[in-house]
């Protein structure tokens, strides 16, 4: 009996290593230290020293119930995307910048191709974000996870300095609320979406005139990166008051997480195009409106909080990063929470 027999095979974990090295360079920063392969990252923290007061920022997600359309349509290469997205963007949240990602991969059996094309796509994720992926974890898992699966999760660790730290703080009524636009799904809602739709190769491989592409296609489509947007708008000047990442828990669980007591947000339902899967899920599973909104993103992926008199700067700062953005409601007095008319 060996380590191989019984069911971890030890060389094909080289060879993942092998075939990622590549991937992993092209998100290299200066501040990395070493190389791949040592017990853990170093990370340089010389230029943080130019802060005022560095704050250090941390996130932690995974892809949820998404990878199991990346194991039907056997796609692996975007799904690393998500998963630096939805910690980097927590990250940018708070207006910090990431400077380092890890991943975790656990898999029921290590094939070195599809684990090296699942860290092409972090690799890609942390080049949109300029976050360096300095080490991770492929992990074997025989007996406990089926072989052809896995399940794919991370970390990132940014900074701030303090006085730059977005906290919702001064939000105030009348302040107006910027939507920028999500690229479908994202990674929230999954386990949702897989009721409504028939998980089938031949349902996810069928074209929809209304989405332009294959349902599967549109579903899998890799969750958007708001770093580079944040950036922009500060560097036009722009004074974000307030940002919610809107993840699990839709409109109504996050938009209140950047509010301060007293206030409310309201959103103009119209304001913007609701994507076309969001309106095929409502209709498909006969979801109640409330539901889609508290569930899934419905279009925005991002929702800053801004003074009036920088609506139209936020909106051409974050064309330049190539996101589409809609002033989409505003801040009123009220009890905390989201009003949609």
């Amino acid at each position: 009996m060996d380590y191989k027999k019984a069911g971890v095979d030890i060389e094909a974990g080289y060879r993942s290593v092998e075939l990622m090295k590549e991937h992993v360079k092209r998100t290299m920063r200066e501040e990395v230290l070493g190389g791949l392969g040592g017990f853990s990252g170093a990370f340089s923290l010389a230029k943080i020293k130019e802060m005022e007061e560095p704050v250090l920022l941390s996130g932690t997600d995974g892809c949820g119930t998404k990878v199991k359309l990346a194991f039907l349509l056997d796609k692996h290469d975007t799904i690393g995307i998500d998963a630096v997205a939805m910690c980097v963007n927590d990250i940018a949240c708070a207006g910090g910048e990431p400077l380092f990602f890890l991943d975790y991969i656990a898999c029921g059996k290590n094939y070195p191709e599809k684990i090296a094309a699942i860290v092409g796509g972090v690799a890609e994720g942390c080049v949109q974000s300029d976050c360096a992926l300095i080490g991770g974890e492929t992990a074997e898992h025989p007996g406990l996870m089926p072989e052809d699966e896995y399940d794919l999760a991370g970390f990132a660790v940014g900074v701030v300095d303090k006085k730059d730290l977005i906290t919702g703080s001064s939000i105030q009524a009348g302040d107006a609320l910027i939507g920028i636009a999500s690229t479908g799904v994202h990674s929230n809602g999954f386990s949702l979406v897989r009721k409504v739709f028939q998980m089938e190769r031949e349902v996810l491989d069928t074209y929809h005139e209304e989405l332009g592409k294959t349902l599967g296609e549109a579903l899998l489509a890799p969750t958007r990166i708001y770093v580079k947007a944040l950036r922009s708008v500060k560097e036009a000047g722009v004074r974000i008051k307030g940002c919610s990442h809107i993840t699990g828990g839709g409109f109504y669980e996050n938009i209140p997480r950047m509010l301060p007591d007293g206030v409310k947000a309201v959103v103009k339902k119209d304001s913007y195009e609701v994507p076309a899967i969001f309106k095929m899920l409502a209709k498909e599973g006969a979801i109640e409106e409330q539901m889609m909104y508290n569930t899934f993103n419905m279009g925005i992926g991002m929702v800053l909080a801004v003074d009036p008199a920088d609506v139209d700067a936020t909106i051409a700062a974050l064309a330049k990063t190539g996101d589409s953005a809609w002033l989409i409601g505003e801040v009123a007095d009220g009890e905390k929470g989201v009003e949609l008319c």
